[in-house]
């Protein structure tokens, strides 16, 4: 894992930027799988197992200008990607692309009823790509594996091409074992932090217009 920096103070300002709930990003603090690399100050979203040892990280960068970075820690088992617990018990499980948009979309719907397990990205074609087999995502089977109490899936994938064909594919693989919704975001092409970033920024608006 990579060491941490004194304080998690950029983290902060990037997600909270990124339309993240600052009580969301404090307990993810609190929880251990959230936190800020000492080297280069990218945000290190974590994955534990059962027994809380980390088993997987993936790293962004909290820098705003170019193209930003993303990548995961060597050595990390997808089998234990990033996941936000609910609140007691509940037998529903969302699931979704990335860390961030597990974190967006808590931090829009403001509930705590379900678990939120970030996929670590999706294998999916490119549009107008044939031939293409579906492969279950890994973090998915295990969590499952993990969790036999879980009822419901809510396929929560980003609304384009490659996030619509991997949540048609969960549908088909899940739905003899398990209740489906698909909640994709709106309007097309957006995902969930596309929404939260969205939502921060117009009542950051409405804040200054008001003064």
């Amino acid at each position: 894992m990579p060491p941490a920096a004194e304080n998690n103070r950029r983290v902060f300002a990037y997600l909270l930027k990124r339309g993240i709930d600052r009580k969301v990003i404090e307990a993810c603090v609190r929880a251990g799988i959230l936190y800020e690399s000492a080297d280069y100050h990218n945000a290190v979203f974590v994955g534990k197992d059962e027994c809380g040892t980390a088993r997987y990280a993936f790293l962004r960068g909290t820098y705003t200008k170019g193209k930003p970075f993303k990548a995961e820690v060597s050595g990390s088992n997808k089998r234990f990607c990033f996941f936000l617990p609910p609140k007691g018990e509940s037998k529903k499980l969302a699931v979704y692309e990335a860390a961030i948009e597990t974190m967006a979309h808590l931090s829009l719907e403001k509930t705590v009823d379900k678990y939120r397990l970030s996929l670590g990205g999706i294998s999916a074609p490119k549009e107008g790509e044939k031939a293409y087999s579906f492969k279950k995502p890994a973090a998915l089977e295990s969590f499952l594996a993990r969790h036999p109490e879980i009822e419901e899936i809510e396929i929560c994938t980003n609304n384009d091409f490659a996030g619509r064909w991997a949540a048609e594919h969960i549908e088909k693989e899940y739905r003899d074992r398990y209740r489906i919704t698909k909640n994709l975001p709106e309007p097309e092409g957006y995902d969930y932090g596309n929404l939260a970033e969205k939502q921060y920024q117009a009542a950051r608006q409405r804040a200054a217009c008001s003064r």
